[in-house]
């Protein structure tokens, strides 16, 4: 395991533990000055989706739900350590959209949000010895054009592997910025992090000097 982001901003005597495999929290992190080791979590996320989505919990409650797994499994093999966990949801029309498995499945998801408003939420939550410190969350509404089926091969194309890495089989990062035709939302929230709200608590809790 290996350090980054580390600042004068970070008031905790040793780094914070992401218990995420997410590359773009990471680097949010570390642009904040915030010094992180990544320790992904061992948690089926489907599994501990499942019960929530029979109970009729909607895409910010579950984000919510899967961060809290996530710090709170990693925190317990890292007692004495600060652990921040994360996750995101795609939520369009009450309908939640997981990861395409191939082409096909990130083919039927562009279908599906094509001339449609989809939300992103991103929750965080932060532990210290299996106890919720914090938690913060916060959501983005993401209108995209109608595509073409043409479109969609092309963008398939080009796109290639990393249509894979993305509930929405985008990056808006990258080329899925051609995707969209109004965005509203802060751009860390869309990378999957309610950064803004996560440093105000830090604050609060005299982590992050300032």
């Amino acid at each position: 395991m290996s350090v980054s982001g580390a600042s004068s901003l970070w008031a905790a005597e040793n780094p914070l533990i992401l218990a995420s495999g997410s590359s773009a929290r990471a680097q949010m992190l570390n642009s904040a000055g915030i010094p992180i080791i990544v320790v992904k979590p061992k948690v089926d996320e489907r599994a501990l989706e499942a019960p929530l989505l029979m109970a009729g919990a909607g895409g910010r409650e579950i984000a919510a739900a899967l961060a809290r797994a996530k710090v709170l499994e990693v925190s317990a093999r890292h007692p004495g350590r600060y652990v921040l966990g994360g996750d995101q949801t795609l939520e369009v029309d009450d309908v939640l959209l997981s990861k395409p498995e191939d082409r096909a499945g990130a083919r039927a998801h562009l279908r599906l949000l094509s001339g449609r408003v989809h939300q992103l939420h991103a929750a965080a939550a932060l532990a210290l010895d299996g106890e919720i410190l914090l938690a913060a969350s916060d959501h983005a509404s993401l209108t995209m054009r109608d595509l073409s089926d043409a479109f969609i091969e092309t963008y398939l194309d080009a796109a290639g592997e990393a249509i894979l890495g993305s509930v929405g089989a985008y990056q808006i990062e990258g080329l899925g910025v051609h995707l969209f035709e109004k965005v509203e939302g802060q751009h860390a929230v869309i990378m999957g992090l309610p950064l803004q709200a996560l440093l105000a608590g830090l604050r609060m809790l005299s982590l992050v000097r300032g």
